[in-house]
């Protein structure tokens, strides 16, 4: 059975830091990854890290997100820094198992406000 479990999130003033972390289990993941979700807007893509090292961001958080992954330990982290209030949403960890299928963890939830 696999599962995908998210920590991390929370209030933070712009400017600020979070970061969020994720572990899945139940499989071997080719991708790994962040979506996230404000109110009134579609899912959207905000990185991924593939098993053999390739990473993707969406070009609104380049240079502010990083993500990183931990292979052996089925573990994707998002360093976000240079927070906005346009970041604020529902942040959802996604991981897409060998042989096939994609899973979502619960949500967590990221709002910057001052």
């Amino acid at each position: 059975q696999v599962q995908v479990v998210e920590s991390g999130g929370g209030l933070v003033q712009p400017g600020g830091s979070l970061r969020l972390s994720c572990a899945a289990s139940g499989s071997i993941f080719t991708i790994m990854g962040w979506y996230r979700q404000a109110p009134g807007k579609q899912r959207e893509l905000v990185a991924t890290a593939w098993s053999g090292g390739s990473l993707n961001y969406a070009d609104s958080v380049k240079g502010r997100f990083t993500i990183s992954r931990d292979n052996a330990k089925n573990t994707v982290s998002l360093q976000m820094n240079s927070l906005k209030p346009e970041d604020t949403a529902v942040y959802y960890c996604y991981a897409r198992a060998i042989p096939a299928g994609g899973y979502w963890g619960q949500g967590t939830q990221v709002t910057v406000s001052s």
